[in-house]
């Protein structure tokens, strides 16, 4: 299992966009990637899902990668963070 924080510095949160990128990004991989927001967790591959946390910007949320190709997709999935959101 690997997991990481992230605070989200895009000024409009998750919203639907970059939500629908995220859900593209984790469907890349076969680990199930999860993102918890003050107890909320949703599965990263489930759009309204990750769009029912209402992430804002400024909130942190823990990301949970656990799987066949866990380092690959923490990897890949961390980046997308950094780069969009």
């Amino acid at each position: 299992m690997k997991n990481f924080e992230y605070t989200i510095k895009d000024e409009l949160g998750i919203h639907a966009r970059p939500a629908g990128m995220l859900v593209k990004e984790a469907k890349k991989y076969q680990s199930k990637i999860t993102i918890t927001k003050e107890g909320k967790t949703a599965e990263a591959s489930k759009l309204m899902a990750v769009m029912s946390l209402g992430v804002k910007c400024g909130q942190t949320v823990q990301i949970v990668v656990e799987g066949p190709d866990e380092e690959e997709a923490a990897t890949g999935i961390q980046a997308f963070f950094e780069a969009n959101l």
